[in-house]
């Protein structure tokens, strides 16, 4: 039997309907802001997906969920509008390419040079941006195109600069050396969160400490026992604290100790970091190599000596800095010569060997470990003494206690108001930069002498400076870190963070800020939660 027109076909067949009722939508302009500014607003800014590859079935969930959202506002006739875009995505975008290179060309970026490499990032996210907004506009997404951003695009580039100008000139962001987790693979700093603790089975070696001076213990012993899972960090130890009310080695803090193998004289400081009840109460301190110890260190005075390279080898001199991590020469900065150049644990054997030898190897004991790997490189991170980028967090932590404080804010239910209180009271400094190629490049210059300048461009920077041509400037090698960008937007005016600033038709308070707002609430529930349910 012929099938006639008035007779419906008994499966339905997507192809026939959707992509020809989108592009009527889309052609329309039904996706973009009415216009209407004296009805309410409301806006979303998708979290942005990374440039990394495809959309997976959790941001198919999440981007239902608020196309429903929007759609269902714009119903109630609302001044909506739903704004598209995508992440740079930084360290993993710029792995997937190194990975791509190495696999079909058997090359490294460094055979590109910096500039070429990023270009083939570009030509990456040119495709891969490409996919995502097609699979976008398959889902049906009713988001205004006309506004799509991209977060290197020129004008999120300048709001960067912007805000990192700004910060800078108010003193809440400076260049300091602290202590980083570094992946010697990537070769760069990486945040908390991309650091994966594993357990493991491991061993301790006790290690006996020689006293100067012919000084002795409260049990006569003319040495102290320290503990530690990392003996190739004994190059860099500066100290060892003892508790200050621990009888057995209290009469000893202020003495000095004779470091095996380096000969270096440190001294014996009093610190509650020193257990009484665990180990041998002794704890070596290496404040350039173990967070706790930095900070011990620092209460201390004592210097700071990195003995790694960048790679995770043993340097063939170490570098001594104080606590201001300014470079001193009080300490003597030499390397045995057969630990110069040795692969980090190929200098843990060579190290615990060495004891053995002279004897001060006291016993070997099992212990369950917990390592630090990047989730990424996929090796152990190392405490890494380096120079980097930091925003004051303590300055904008008290005013976002302040609102919570005064009501301002409210937790629900309110007893994460204490754990909230227990992060923001105790937060330290956010490192803000990172050692890679892609990514907002920091705005700040240096001359021969290595004296910073920091502005939005090159061009001013030499103008208010009074920098003539015959002054070589260099360009911070470093990019920010990807979350920088997603923080500073709010801070700015609305429409510095737009390349073309067209008229909007949405109330001043609904604009580039609220975009934001709303994104970074919808960030952490829904972005973390579709990633749960795509991996699970």
């Amino acid at each position: 039997m012929e099938k006639t027109n008035s007779q419906l076909d008994t499966a339905y067949d997507p192809s026939q309907i959707e992509q020809k009722l989108y592009d009527h939508w889309e052609s329309q302009g039904y996706f973009k802001p009415n216009g209407d500014t004296s009805q309410e607003s409301f806006c979303i800014m998708i979290p942005p997906p990374n440039v990394t590859g495809s959309l997976h079935m959790g941001h198919a969930f999440q981007q239902t969920i608020m196309d429903t959202m929007i759609r269902y506002q714009r119903m109630q006739g609302k001044n909506t509008l739903w704004q598209a875009g995508t992440d740079h995505a930084g360290i993993a975008t710029q792995m997937v390419v190194e990975r791509k290179i190495a696999a079909e060309e058997g090359k490294t970026r460094h055979d590109y040079g910096r500039d070429a490499f990023i270009d083939k990032i570009w030509q990456w996210k040119a495709e891969s941006g490409g996919t995502i907004t097609r699979q976008m506009r398959r889902l049906g997404n009713s988001v205004d195109w006309e506004r799509e951003r991209f977060t290197m695009d020129d004008g999120l580039s300048n709001a960067v600069k912007e805000v990192f100008v700004r910060l800078y000139k108010e003193d809440l962001i400076y260049r300091g050396k602290r202590l980083v987790n570094w992946d010697p693979k990537l070769r760069t700093a990486i945040s908390d969160l991309e650091v994966e603790n594993r357990e493991s089975k491991g061993s301790m070696w006790h290690l006996r400490y020689p006293l100067a001076d012919g000084a002795k213990t409260a049990e006569g012993k003319d040495y102290l026992i320290v503990a530690t899972t990392r003996p190739e960090t004994v190059l860099g130890d500066t100290g060892v604290a003892v508790n200050p009310e621990d009888p057995r080695y209290k009469d000893l803090i202020g003495k000095e100790i004779i470091l095996p193998l380096v000969g270096r004289r440190i001294r014996i400081v009093g610190d509650e970091h020193a257990d009484m009840e665990k180990g041998t109460g002794c704890v070596k301190i290496t404040p350039a190599h173990d967070f706790n110890d930095y900070e011990v260190g620092k209460r201390h005075g004592l210097p700071m000596i990195n003995i790694l390279t960048f790679d995770g080898d043993i340097r063939q001199e170490a570098e001594v800095f104080n606590t201001l991590g300014e470079a001193c020469s009080d300490y003597c900065n030499e390397i045995p010569a057969q630990f110069r150049g040795l692969e980090r644990f190929a200098a843990r054997k060579a190290v615990v060997a060495a004891f053995d030898e002279l004897g001060l190897l006291d016993e070997i004991k099992p212990h369950d470990l917990t390592v630090p790997y990047g989730d990424r490189g996929g090796v152990v991170i190392e405490p890494m003494l380096t120079d980097q980028w930091y925003v004051r967090t303590a300055p904008l932590a008290k005013v976002a206690v302040e609102a919570v404080e005064q009501g301002d804010i409210q937790f629900v239910p309110k007893q994460y108001e204490n754990m909230y209180f227990s992060w923001m009271r105790d937060i330290q400094d956010w490192c803000i930069s990172r050692q890679l190629w892609w990514g907002h490049r920091i705005p700040a210059w240096y001359d021969a002498n290595g004296k910073v300048y920091v502005g939005r461009t090159e061009d001013e920077v030499r103008r208010d400076n009074n920098l003539g041509a015959e002054v070589a400037l260099n360009q911070d090698e470093d990019v920010l870190d990807t979350w920088f960008l997603l923080r500073s937007v709010d801070l700015l005016h609305p429409g510095l963070a737009r390349a073309d600033r067209r008229a909007e038709n949405l109330p001043p308070n609904q604009r580039d800020g609220q975009r934001l707002r709303h994104h970074l609430l919808l960030d952490c529930p829904h972005d973390h939660a579709d990633h749960a349910l795509y991996q699970g």
